[in-house]
């Protein structure tokens, strides 16, 4: 069946196309009732299955001979371990971990939250709270303590599982000195901290409440898993919110499987028993559904990397992973891909590595620029797919599906809605407008299995921020355009379109021409206060490594560059040289904190940003060159 077939079956008969779907799935009671309403009049998917994801994750494999299979490959540079994991293994410790946590008074519906660095005793600790129903809330490693006693505070654990430690690159981050401090700074008090010992040489403060990982393990027999509903919740995933309080996105369990399921083999285009690696952390949401939950779930082995895709040692260090490891597809996020060009910007040390292996290269996490896309498509000689998705879907919305076949791919575009997606663009009135129109990116209600069922404990701000603004609709937060073949252009946060003299224009077409010049490495373009025309745009830019070309000639030519291609209306006359842009720790760049930096004299910097220091060094290059209030 090809993609437009399958997609408008998805579409006009839901119901049947993802009770077909479910039926993949190992479940303990098969659901008969496949969409409803929930208490609060929202669509929820199977509401009279049961299974247990844990189950579907492991026990299934070795049910069905493959416990001998490699389940984990762990990779880590920057401590020079590696190890592989079968399910054998992983089931072992899973199993008497989930038994230790119930020796600790811990049952279904509680919630529990892992504080690790990417080892695997942080994909254990996952497997083994969904193995009996209890709900665990990852926060990324290295959150600050303030920001951890937040998410205390808000879905109240019963326990913390944490580690004595991780590592930056060289850097130690002491992981339990951080948990000290946000228990002391919570108003709830978790019973214990369940803590693992790396064994590094780290000093590890001790508490009446610490309880030792690997004698909790050692002490506890094997259990089995425990079948739950559908719809009890698996994990919360705490998104950034615009009023500054986390969002705790609540992710179902049966629907997340089967939507999980489907996106392998018609998104991603892998066999059971292949390797996949996603390039993330287990802490968002890339690593939950794809370096944990579904390359477990489909049977592949599954990437666990505890590295950077640079310094650690160089910018070799993703395509060894994939020679050495048979990688057949892997995932990343563009600026990881970026930050390797910088370094490397004829692909020298790529030649060392033999990549027959790869067969898809997919990018996500934030918009892809063209010349990033090409770059990639030209090195790896593979198929490179931008897509679209967020946190509170949980899997892709927008792909190249090729698991029914690779369609033509459009740079800039991040592909066709997937299936179950009804993803339409609206204007202010919520009416679809025609191809080629900017407006609002939204996708008609019932969303498909997989995406979010509410916020934890604020169901209210479920609703304003998601469904209130288009009646019917899921609000994505973004803009974007269909072109004329149906392909989507997703051109940022809706804050990121900028209001020149009454002409809305995209930040993101003027940031993709400034991408193509041949010396930037990285770059941002976004709004400023403009006395005389509301806003204007600002261009900030780092260049690649060993460039030595004059910086304003740059400068005029992409100045130029964006005149030719949009016009003077574009009103593009700065561009700034930086030695570095603004990111958050998976690597986003910031660059709404780029806005308000420019603009306001107080503002709140992003609990996620990489390097808090770096603010200092964009408003000293605003002063310089008198950029908004710094004039």
């Amino acid at each position: 069946m090809n993609y437009s077939e399958f997609y408008s079956k998805s579409i006009n008969y839901p119901k049947d196309f993802w009770q077909s779907q479910a039926s993949q799935l190992d479940w303990h009671t098969l659901p008969k009732n496949i969409l409803s309403k929930d208490k609060h009049n929202y669509n929820q998917w199977f509401k009279d299955g049961e299974l247990n994801l844990s189950y579907l994750c492991i026990d299934k494999h070795i049910k069905d001979g493959f416990g001998a299979q490699n389940a984990i490959i762990f990779d880590s540079p920057v401590t020079g371990i590696k190890a592989h994991i079968n399910f054998n293994k992983l089931h072992k410790e899973v199993s008497k971990l989930a038994s230790g946590l119930q020796s600790l008074g811990l049952q279904k519906g509680d919630t529990v939250i892992i504080y690790m660095p990417m080892i695997p005793q942080a994909i254990y600790a996952m497997l083994a709270c969904v193995r009996i129903g209890v709900i665990h809330s990852v926060v990324f490693g290295g959150f600050a303590p303030h920001e951890l006693a937040i998410r205390i505070d808000d879905c109240k654990p019963k326990a913390i599982i944490t580690a004595s430690n991780g590592i930056e690159i060289e850097r130690i981050i002491p992981y339990k000195p951080f948990v000290d401090d946000a228990f002391s700074k919570a108003k709830h008090k978790p019973k214990h901290v369940i803590v693992f010992d790396r064994k590094l040489g780290v000093e590890i403060p001790k508490k009446a409440y610490d309880v030792d990982y690997d004698n909790l393990v050692e002490t506890s027999d094997p259990i089995e898993a425990i079948p739950v509903k559908s719809t009890h919740p698996s994990y919360i995933l705490y998104t950034s919110g615009t009023t500054g309080t986390p969002k705790g996105i609540i992710r179902d369990t049966g629907g997340y499987a089967t939507a999980l399921k489907f996106s392998m083999q018609y998104v991603y285009g892998i066999d059971k028993g292949d390797t996949f690696w996603a390039a993330s952390d287990v802490g968002w949401v890339v690593g939950h559904s794809y370096i944990v939950y579904e390359p477990l779930l489909n049977r592949n082995t599954t990437i666990l990397f505890e590295g950077k895709p640079i310094k650690t040692p160089d910018a070799s260090t993703f395509w060894r992973v994939i020679s050495e490891h048979n990688v057949k597809v892997m995932f990343t996020a563009p600026t990881a891909i970026r930050a390797i060009k910088k370094e490397d910007p004829n692909g020298e040390l790529l030649k060392k590595y033999n990549l027959s292996c790869l067969k898809y290269q997919f990018l996500a996490g934030e918009r892809c620029d063209v010349a990033t896309l090409t770059w990639t498509q030209e090195k790896l000689k593979v198929p490179v797919i931008d897509h679209w998705w967020q946190t509170e879907s949980g899997w892709p919305m927008l792909a190249n599906m090729v698991g029914l076949g690779l369609q033509k791919v459009k740079p800039g575009s991040a592909g066709f809605p997937v299936c179950g997606y009804d993803i339409q663009i609206l204007n202010e009135e919520g009416e679809e407008v025609k191809a080629g129109v900017e407006g609002y990116v939204a996708v008609k209600l019932p969303l498909p299995p997989g995406a979010l069922s509410n916020l934890w404990g604020n169901p209210e701000r479920f609703k304003l921020g998601y469904l209130n603004r288009f009646p019917e609709y899921y609000f994505s937060g973004d803009g974007g355009y269909k072109d004329e073949d149906g392909y989507v252009f997703i051109t940022g946060r809706v804050d990121d379109i900028i209001n020149v003299a009454g002409h809305r224009l995209s930040t993101a077409e003027m940031e993709e021409i400034v991408a193509s010049h041949k010396s930037v490495a990285e770059c941002a373009v976004f709004g400023v206060h403009c006395d005389l025309k509301g806003q204007k745009p600002l261009g900030l830019i780092v260049l690649k490594s060993g460039d030595i070309s004059k910086n304003s000639s740059i400068q005029n030519e992409i100045i130029q560059n964006v005149r030719k291609d949009i016009g003077a209306v574009a009103s593009f006359r700065d561009v700034l040289v930086v030695k570095r842009l603004p990111k958050t720790r998976s690597g986003k760049i910031l660059r709404k904190l780029l806005r308000n930096i420019a603009d306001e004299h107080s503002f709140n910097i992003p609990s996620t940003i990489d390097d808090v220091a770096i603010i200092e060094e964009i408003k000293t290059i605003y002063q310089a060159h008198n950029i908004g209030i710094h004039k």
